[in-house]
């Protein structure tokens, strides 16, 4: 049964946490396992890892495989270091105090580097903080600075345009103006006045001139019409005095 030394899934979505178990390699992922030897916390910096490294180097003693990410934390917690160190007392190369000498100090170098991690870290956030805050007292010291200098500012500008209003606005200065707008008032309404008379009296006279007309073109007809009967009684009266002599002579006759 080939056993595998990797993580378990566990936590909540977004922040995951997961256990370091030895598992059989045919079983799911978060399915049953062996033995829980460890937890790992990513969510913290740096990682927190847990680990019972007695346990993880028997069951790589055993033969168990470790996962990328396991073998990674397995070396990080000093088991894959204990285990080097256990096959070399195997083969003699030395005894087991010094190995065990050997691992106490590499655990003190690994200790002493997280140790400056985290202090590192800590100094960066202090720093920040402290950087902020004095950008902070920057600002509302300026703000405070802005709000005193603002009502001398106000009172410099009231007087300064009381000043100048005084200096422009003089009595014969506002006559002459008011003249000036009085006289271009008249000059501007006497052009309109012409403009009307000049636009009425065209229309007049159009509307007289067609009537004119108009009654001349009404009276002609009706003259035509009286003249044209008088002609015709005229000629007849000719006619009728042609005719009389010529009876008068057939009767002498």
């Amino acid at each position: 049964m080939p056993v595998r030394i990797r993580l378990q899934r566990h936590g909540k979505k977004g922040k995951p946490f997961y256990w370091i178990v030895a598992a059989d390699g045919r079983a799911k992922r978060d399915g049953r396992y062996l033995e829980k030897i460890g937890t790992y916390n990513p969510n913290t910096n740096p990682a927190t890892v847990e680990l019972d490294v007695d346990q993880a180097v028997k069951w790589l003693e055993n033969g168990a495989q470790p996962s990328d990410t396991a073998r990674t934390l397995l070396s990080y917690r000093g088991a894959m270091m204990k285990h080097h160190l256990n096959g070399g007392v195997k083969k003699g190369a030395f005894s087991q105090e010094e190995a065990e000498n050997r691992f106490a100090a590499w655990l003190e170098e690994k200790q002493a580097k997280i140790q400056a991690k985290i202090d590192g870290l800590h100094n960066d956030k202090a720093t920040d903080l402290a950087k902020r805050l004095d950008a902070e007292k920057a600002v509302n010291q300026k703000r405070i600075a802005d709000l005193a200098a603002a009502p001398e500012a106000d009172e410099d500008t009231q007087d300064e345009t009381a000043e100048t209003a005084a200096e422009e606005t003089s009595p014969a200065e506002t006559e002459a103006t008011q003249e000036e707008v009085a006289a271009d008032k008249d000059a501007e309404e006497t052009p309109a006045v012409e403009e009307t008379k000049a636009e009425e009296a065209p229309a007049e006279e159009a509307v007289q001139e067609p009537a004119a007309e108009e009654t001349k073109a009404e009276e002609a007809p009706v003259e035509e019409a009286t003249q044209e009967p008088a002609a015709e009684e005229t000629k007849a009266e000719e006619t009728k005095a042609e005719e009389a002599p010529a009876e008068e002579e057939e009767t002498k006759e």
